[in-house]
């Protein structure tokens, strides 16, 4: 509710019954017929305007922005999340990273030892090696079957062969591969019990679940490796606030209960409402922002931006029984010679508040282009109305 000068009102308050004393005073002298008003209607006299202070304006089109407070949590896009594990397991034979350390894609995380790799190693050079005489003789069969000195089943058997062996080969070059071995750097010279496991991404490693001398599996996760760079804000809103957000509305955020401010974007909307009837926002973190992390809980104010609204400075819309009204000059006049003016009280709904004014809805039918508001004294008009029966002066 609009606040206003509480000395000014009770001087306005004490000379509004100096006129109504006036008023009985005359009515003892010589009756005056009174004028009848309606009851959405308040009169002044000019003298009454001017202590009362009151002032017009037009009601004016406005872009006003509201604000929403959600809550939420940063999180990482998929991309930027790694969670790095050992494929056929080994034992931890060193390591030098601690959580909080940063890391560049490629950069080693651990040494794994398995006696699994000699084998792979071994079994991929033997099947090389076999794949090499598998194929000399392949094309030698093939020449004599042109010639016919070699018969078709002979050179259908050598075919298979040749095929298999391509086959095995590939799978061993694939399950090298995975454990982190150039299959073209492999030879009887290079043969390794152990494999580095170096990291997928860049960021920083928020979880370390190995030490040396650590029995490790294939589902083990040995590092949680997190790109802080491009964090998001995940943030949900109530089914009624739906309508009031879009892609490209600014928000505000704060987290664990700091003064500090962090500014977000929003690049996404859910397309749907949970089962829970709640919704998803999904923004996108600007700038750079040490100490926003992963998994933390904030609190946020989306700018709801709005279309431009009829809006009019908050103090003009005066409140009366929970509902909310504001005064239009309706008309001058004149009474026994002297200047009066009327105003009429109208039913407004409001909207959102920015920067002092607030948007109205007007009454069906209601022109607010050739209307003239009052700005300012309309808590003082709202009291002549509540005191109309000893205004008659």
């Amino acid at each position: 509710m609009t606040t206003y000068n509480f000395k000014s009102f009770i001087l306005f308050s004490v000379l509004l019954v100096a006129f109504a004393s006036c008023g009985k005073q005359k009515k003892s002298e010589t009756a005056i017929k009174e004028e009848v008003l309606p009851d959405n209607i308040v009169e002044m006299s000019s003298d009454q305007v001017k202590l009362a202070d009151i002032k017009t304006g037009l009601i004016e089109l406005r872009s006003l922005s509201g604000t929403l407070k959600v809550s939420g949590v940063v999180a990482a896009a998929p991309q930027n999340m790694a969670m790095v594990s050992m494929p056929l397991g080994g034992f931890v034979k060193s390591t030098s990273l601690m959580p909080g350390n940063s890391v560049f894609k490629g950069q080693a995380l651990a040494v794994i030892e398995n006696s699994e790799f000699i084998d792979i190693q071994q079994n991929y050079l033997e099947a090389k090696s076999k794949l090499e005489y598998a194929e000399a003789d392949y094309n030698r069969q093939n020449e004599l079957y042109k010639n016919d000195v070699s018969s078709q089943k002979n050179m259908q058997l050598v075919a298979s062969e040749y095929k298999s062996r391509k086959v095995q080969l590939r799978s061993l070059e694939q399950k090298l591969s995975i454990i982190g071995i150039n299959p073209n750097k492999l030879n009887e010279n290079t043969i390794s019990k152990s494999i580095t496991l170096v990291s997928p991404i860049s960021g920083y490693v928020k979880t370390v679940n190995v030490n040396i001398g650590k029995s490790v599996s294939a589902t083990d996760v040995l590092f949680e490796i997190v790109n802080t760079s491009k964090l998001f804000l995940q943030l949900t809103l109530f089914e009624k606030d739906a309508d009031k957000v879009s892609s490209g509305q600014k928000i505000r955020f704060f987290i664990n209960n700091e003064s500090e401010q962090h500014m977000a974007l929003i690049y996404q909307t859910a397309k749907s409402v949970d089962s829970d009837k709640t919704y998803k926002v999904y923004a996108s973190v600007q700038g750079t922002c040490k100490n926003v992390l992963p998994g933390m809980y904030v609190n946020a104010i989306i700018e709801a931006t709005t279309n431009k609204v009829t809006s009019v400075p908050s103090e003009s819309i005066v409140s009366f029984e929970d509902k909310d009204y504001i005064f239009v000059f309706e008309r001058n006049k004149q009474e026994s010679g002297k200047p009066f003016t009327e105003y009429q009280l109208i039913q407004v709904k409001k909207g959102v508040t920015d920067e002092g004014y607030t948007e109205i809805t007007f009454p069906d039918n209601f022109n607010f282009k050739a209307a003239k508001v009052v700005v300012k004294g309309a808590y003082n008009l709202l009291s002549a109305k509540k005191n109309a029966g000893e205004m008659a002066c």
